[in-house]
């Protein structure tokens, strides 16, 4: 699934080429996921100018220039390809076509990319601005996994399965500890560990692909690595399930229960 640093630079590459373009046509192939109905979606963007794509957790939001706003969930699997003329891209949930000929495609196997029409707002802050003080009294009353906390995007938005461990391993906290069982100190190493593994993240896909708007390898993740046995730094990486979540870490992470 992508996470903050994919979405980072998809907004980035997406701003570049479709920014103060009209959006001729929004063709829906797949309506299994609209909450409405694809005539509303046509008639709020078709026509209208594209001024802004931001990140918002873990959707792009498309604004145009009427005030209206597509939100994008790319899900565990969503995926977007350019496309010039005809789009022959397999899996196509939705296809945005502007008046230059650009065309983006939007695919799932899977059929769960979410498509909004103005996504309503929300008071959880992303994770790369987490208010002074929010995550230590948000962790207070909360007895689940911090695991489980930090990636179901109710406390924190925009970090999912792989970098939940990546930044727990950076922090040295085992993703099997009760949030309110960590310390003040530690939750700050972990606010701290969130900016560092993201920036890194980001800064590395940006250095190997710099015009992607797919999601690209991870091995450079020092945990979350399906097919190693060690991390770089030579230690073993044991694996379980949380929440249904598969789960990379390691015996030197400290557990607080």
């Amino acid at each position: 699934m992508p996470e903050i640093p994919d979405l980072n630079i998809f907004g980035k590459n997406l701003r570049k080429r479709l920014t103060g373009k009209t959006l001729s046509e929004i063709n829906i192939l797949v309506p299994r996921k609209l909450k409405v109905p694809e005539a509303d979606l046509k008639d709020a963007f078709e026509g209208q100018k594209l001024t802004a794509i931001t990140r918002e957790g873990k959707e792009l939001h498309f604004a145009f220039e009427n005030g209206h706003v597509l939100g994008l969930h790319l899900m565990l699997h969503g995926t977007m390809y350019w496309y010039d003329g005809k789009n022959e891209n397999r899996f196509t949930i939705a296809e945005l076509l502007f008046s230059d000929g650009t065309g983006l495609a939007i695919t799932d196997w899977q059929k769960a990319v979410i498509l909004t029409l103005d996504p309503k707002p929300t008071k959880v802050p992303d994770a790369l601005s987490i208010p002074d003080g929010y995550l230590t009294t948000a962790l207070k009353g909360n007895s689940h996994p911090i695991k489980t906390v930090l990636t179901e995007g109710k406390v924190v938005r925009g970090i999912g399965n792989a970098y939940v461990d990546e930044i727990l391993y950076a922090a040295k906290v085992s993703p099997f500890s009760k949030a309110n069982k960590i310390p003040e100190d530690k939750v700050d190493v972990i606010i701290n560990a969130i900016n560092t593994v993201l920036a890194d993240a980001e800064s590395h896909i940006s250095s190997l692909f710099p015009d992607t708007i797919t999601e690209k390898e991870r091995d450079f993740l020092q945990v979350h690595l399906p097919k190693h046995q060690v991390t770089p730094a030579g230690e073993a990486i044991l694996k379980a399930e949380i929440n249904s979540r598969k789960t990379y870490y390691t015996a030197s992470q400290e557990l607080f229960e």
